[in-house]
């Protein structure tokens, strides 16, 4: 017999991972319908998640039905998946897996701060022989800038090292001297926001196999900045806990089964 959930998420693949995660299953064991594609709004309002339906198979139950008796019945068998979905899902009952994101405004012309971050950023690109131009916006966490232009990769680098390496010399840059740090977050062509959500994605299908089969899984070595999004993508996470081991280059985030954490 065919049973589903109906999950939501930022991204049509964090909705399936959701659902795969309340399962227990692999994405091979189910099939999923696109109910609503997400949409983005402006400024937070009119925005949709995306809403997906997956549907998956229980064994056990497409047999006649047994010859009714007087008496009570017996309550009725339910196979793994199924009890597993029922016990923390109720009718009605959606998973989100989404992350606020920090509102940012353009800065203002005025802003000394973002005059000395274009005018470094400007010198490097430059000196890097890379056309991209820099465009700096305000939030509550500092600066948000996004280098855009064409072909950009030599400036991202083997897994975003070389754009690290530009936003830590940006920050050390800008900061010198000044009384008040501030933080200034560097990205190009979207690269970190991919690479977040992949990174995000990868944490829940891992954080699925850790419960399931309740042992630990170590990932490969990520930077700090990889390491810290795992680790607030499980932060919420019930009977997971998340860790790092090991010494830098090699230093390597752990997924554990904890069960009762975070219930």
């Amino acid at each position: 017999m065919q049973k589903f959930i109906e999950t939501t998420g930022r991204c049509e693949e964090d909705a399936i991972a959701a659902a795969l995660f309340q399962l227990g299953l692999e994405r091979d064991d189910v099939s999923v319908e696109v109910l609503q594609r997400p949409k983005n709004g402006f400024l937070g309002f009119g925005s949709n998640p995306a809403k997906v339906r997956v549907s998956y198979e229980v064994e056990g139950e497409d047999e006649a039905p047994a010859p009714i008796k007087k008496e009570t019945p017996a309550p009725e068998k339910k196979s793994a998946p199924e009890k597993k979905a029922e016990e923390q899902l109720q009718p009605g009952d959606e998973v989100i897996i989404a992350k606020e994101e920090p509102v940012s405004t353009p800065a203002a012309a005025d802003d000394e701060r973002a005059q000395r971050i274009r005018a470094f950023l400007t010198g490097l690109m430059t000196q890097l022989e890379v056309d991209a131009v820099p465009e700096i916006s305000t939030t509550e966490n500092g600066y948000q800038v996004v280098l855009q232009g064409s072909n950009l990769g030599a400036i991202i680098g083997r897994r975003g090292e070389t754009l690290d390496a530009i936003q830590q010399l940006t920050n050390y840059a800008v900061n010198r001297s000044q009384s008040k740090r501030v933080r200034i977050h560097v990205d190009a062509e979207g690269y970190r926001a991919k690479r977040e959500e992949a990174l995000e994605r990868l944490a829940v299908k891992v954080a699925g196999k850790v419960i399931k089969y309740r042992k630990n899984v170590t990932l490969e070595a990520m930077n700090a900045y990889e390491r810290h999004v795992i680790h607030s993508a499980l932060q919420d996470y019930p009977n997971v806990t998340t860790y790092s081991t090991g010494t830098e280059p090699n230093r390597r985030t752990v997924v554990a089964y904890a069960p009762g954490e975070h219930k």
